[in-house]
């Protein structure tokens, strides 16, 4: 099967998009297949793995765990039945600490901090629909890289809807409060890049 065999006005569900065998990397937001851009640039490789790596490194022996992508993070509404997920996401990094949500195909359920690293070809996807996305899901975190710009922000979930940051750069320390102790140094961070 090719993606281009499949009607994309069609609803999917994880159990569809389990079976999917073909080379390009899609995501499924509400049902709806998103192809996700070709191999991501320098730039936007450099940030994700610095923030994993750094993430990772903090979290050796905690019960939270830093997964990159491609890592499939399903999110249900009802059922945590496959034919019953409708969105399947592939974000750049995340952070997961209750260890009942992840299994040997990902993650199931909203994971702690989520981090997509913008490129031009997925800006209106990443801001728009999974901004949404991750808040109905209860992603307590999403972290925003805007490489180009060198700006990371930060939405933080209050009362069911994000709480966006004061934009942040080179000079400015990420930490969050589910993680106490860590940070993240933007202009170490930013200085990665090309």
């Amino acid at each position: 099967m090719e993606l281009a065999d499949l009607d994309l006005n069609k609803i999917y569900s994880y159990a569809d998009y389990y079976k999917w065998q073909f080379e390009e990397r899609v995501e499924l937001l509400k049902g709806k297949i998103f192809k996700m851009s070709p191999a991501p640039n320098f730039n936007h490789q450099v940030l994700a793995g610095e923030i994993y790596g750094t993430l990772r490194d903090f979290l050796k022996k905690q019960s939270c765990r830093a997964f990159i992508a491609p890592f499939d993070v399903r999110l249900p509404r009802k059922s945590k039945e496959d034919k019953d997920i409708f969105t399947v996401l592939q974000p750049d990094v995340c952070v997961v600490c209750d260890t009942s949500k992840y299994d040997k195909r990902g993650c199931i359920g909203a994971p702690d901090i989520v981090v997509e690293v913008l490129s031009p070809s997925n800006n209106e996807t990443e801001l728009k629909n999974k901004f949404d996305i991750y808040e109905e899901s209860g992603v307590s975190e999403y972290w925003i890289v805007f490489p180009q710009d060198k700006i990371f922000l930060v939405n933080n979930l209050v009362n069911g809807h994000y709480v966006t940051s004061r934009p942040m750069v080179a000079g400015d320390v990420v930490t969050t409060p589910i993680l106490p102790g860590f940070t993240l140094d933007l202009k170490e961070l930013f200085d990665c890049m090309n």
